[in-house]
């Protein structure tokens, strides 16, 4: 996905102010081999990119940022909304270098649930953890973890060690939390 981006210099918040009045969004590129750069990312541009991410997937989706450097490959770390009006009002993006490791939240999806024998019995499913931070290289950065509900029946539980990773995936988490359980009504 494509965002067109411009080189910000003024850091007064009558700048940014007058930058959101534009449409537009204050953002901060961070990257490991060039110092952090203030850009201005075009607001209907991300706007576009929200609509087309699937809910929950926004961290793992590769951004294509095209500028006055070229095209930089990036990852959405961190997004602030207004209050009021939930708009969006900042973004940090991290730059993605092909040799060095990013660590990044990977959501995780239950799948199974309708076939579920703990829920046919009137147990609910609670989803303990929904994202496991992981440190990978961007070409093997996974959208999602799926995780099959099936099997279980009433109080028992999936941990993290249950997910399949790909052995280039290292979590940063530990492999023994509980990640998904079938709770009792």
């Amino acid at each position: 996905m494509k965002l067109s981006i411009s080189k910000r210099v003024g850091t007064k918040k009558s700048e940014i102010h007058q930058i959101r009045r534009e449409g537009n969004i204050p953002a901060v590129l961070y990257s490991p081999k060039r110092p952090t750069e203030m850009i201005t990312i075009n607001g209907s541009d991300f706007a576009t990119v929200l609509r087309q991410v699937v809910p929950g997937r926004l961290a793992t989706t590769k951004l294509t940022l095209a500028g006055e450097h070229g095209e930089i490959r990036a990852i959405v770390k961190d997004i602030q909304y207004h209050p009021t009006t939930y708009q969006v009002f900042h973004v940090d993006l991290e730059e993605l270098i092909d040799d060095m490791p990013v660590s990044v939240k990977v959501p995780i999806e239950c799948t199974g649930a309708a076939e579920c024998s703990g829920i046919k019995l009137g147990g609910f499913l609670r989803q303990v953890i929904r994202c496991v931070k992981v440190e990978c290289l961007p070409s093997k950065m996974p959208e999602m973890f799926e995780i099959d509900v099936r099997e279980l029946g009433i109080k028992q539980s999936k941990r993290l060690s249950d997910i399949a990773m790909p052995k280039d995936v290292r979590p940063l988490a530990r492999l023994d939390e509980v990640v998904v359980v079938i709770a009792k009504r």
